[in-house]
C-alpha cells in the first residue's frame, strides 16, 4: 500500500471514542479502505453534538436520518446532499452522543484504476490529485453510498465475523505536527468561524476553501451541517 512507511494496522474503536475536534486532526494521514480502494486522508472537518454545534446534523437531536451519528464510534455516517452527492463521516464519542468527522479529501493509494473509473466523466478521468479532492468525490472514489450508512470501519475480532463488504481505518502515515493546519469550516452559514477544519499543509489533494453561498432552494450543505428537518 503506497510504501513501507504506511502502517496497515487498524485503528481501535477507542481512537474514535473522543470529541470530534480531537479525532479530526488525528485522522490526517490515516487510510480509509473500502473494497479495492484505499484513501489517505488529507482534509477533514469536525462537527459537535446536539445543542452544541448549530452546524451539525444532530443539533436538534436524533432523527431517522442522523441516527447513525448516535450509534457506536467508528461507524460510517453517509448522507445524501443537494439531491446528487453522498458525503462520508466517521462517528465519534460514545453511543448516544451524536458527533462525527466529515471526510473532505484524500489521496488514492490503492485501487487507483477503480477510483478513476468511478470518477470518469464521459470516459475522461480527472487528474489523480482530484480523484478524492472534496467530500463528494471522496465518497465516489471509495464507492460509498446510501447503503453503506452505518458500516463499521473498525476491524475487531476474527475476520470471519466481519460482513462480506466492510471498511477499515488504518494507521497509515500521520503528517509531521507542523504540517497540520486548522481553519474555519467550509460551505456552511452557521458557526462558520469555528476552526474545526483540519488539513495537511501543502498537500495537492486538499480541496480549496469556499465560504458559504446561499442557495435558492432548501438543501443540505456539503458538510455534516445544516440538514433540513428529517
Amino acid at each position: 500500500m503506497g510504501g513501507a512507511e504506511l502502517s496497515r494496522a487498524p485503528l481501535p474503536r477507542s481512537f474514535f471514542d473522543r470529541p470530534s475536534h480531537e479525532v479530526a486532526p488525528d485522522l490526517l494521514g490515516r487510510v480509509l479502505v473500502h473494497g479495492p480502494v484505499a484513501v489517505r486522508l488529507t482534509e477533514v472537518e469536525a462537527y459537535g453534538g446536539p445543542g452544541e454545534d448549530p452546524a451539525a446534523h444532530t443539533y436538534r437531536g436524533r432523527t431517522p436520518r442522523n441516527a447513525v451519528m448516535f450509534g457506536p464510534p467508528g461507524h460510517l455516517y453517509v448522507y445524501f446532499t443537494y439531491g446528487m452527492h453522498f458525503c462520508t463521516n466517521l462517528v465519534c464519542l460514545p453511543e448516544g452522543s451524536g458527533s462525527a468527522v466529515l471526510l473532505r479529501a484524500g489521496e488514492v493509494l490503492d485501487g487507483v484504476d477503480t477510483a478513476r473509473a468511478r470518477r470518469s466523466s464521459r470516459g475522461k478521468p480527472p487528474p489523480d490529485r482530484d480523484l478524492a479532492r472534496g467530500p463528494a468525490r471522496l465518497a465516489v472514489a471509495l464507492g460509498l453510498a446510501r447503503e453503506h450508512n452505518g458500516l463499521d470501519a473498525v476491524l475487531e475480532g476474527s475476520p470471519a465475523g466481519r460482513p462480506h463488504e466492510s471498511a477499515a481505518v488504518l494507521e497509515g502515515r500521520p503528517p509531521a505536527p507542523g504540517l497540520v493546519k486548522a481553519g474555519p469550516r467550509t460551505g456552511i452559514s452557521t458557526a462558520k468561524e469555528v476552526p474545526w477544519r483540519f488539513w495537511i499543509d501543502g498537500d495537492p489533494t486538499v480541496s480549496p476553501y469556499r465560504a458559504h453561498v446561499p442557495r435558492r432552494r432548501s438543501a443540505a450543505a456539503t458538510s455534516v451541517g445544516e440538514a433540513p428537518s428529517s
